[in-house]
């Protein structure tokens, strides 16, 4: 019963981990510029840091790159609420 459990959860794993691949592909060569304007005009070098990045996070960057959101979000914490304009 645990072993099957255990299969089942290594497998879902590797499946996840196998879409992110395909999917990570195409979008760090063609997909990232559109996301981040700051990635526009990077080499192969900052490419290859970020695959491993964008296998593990591929829905959320799916969820960007399918959405049109072009910018990281601000993050909001006390700090920057605290600066006012």
């Amino acid at each position: 019963m645990f072993e099957t459990l255990v299969k089942t959860f290594v497998y879902a794993l590797e499946t996840y981990a196998d879409l992110g691949l395909i999917f990570a592909v195409p979008f760090v060569w063609f997909g990232i510029q559109r996301v981040d304007s700051e990635a526009q005009g990077s080499g192969i070098g900052f490419r290859l840091l970020i695959l491993p990045g964008v296998v593990a996070f591929w829905p959320m960057f799916l969820y960007r790159w399918r959405g049109g959101i072009v910018e990281p979000p601000i993050e909001k914490n006390s700090h920057r609420l605290s600066i006012k304009p």
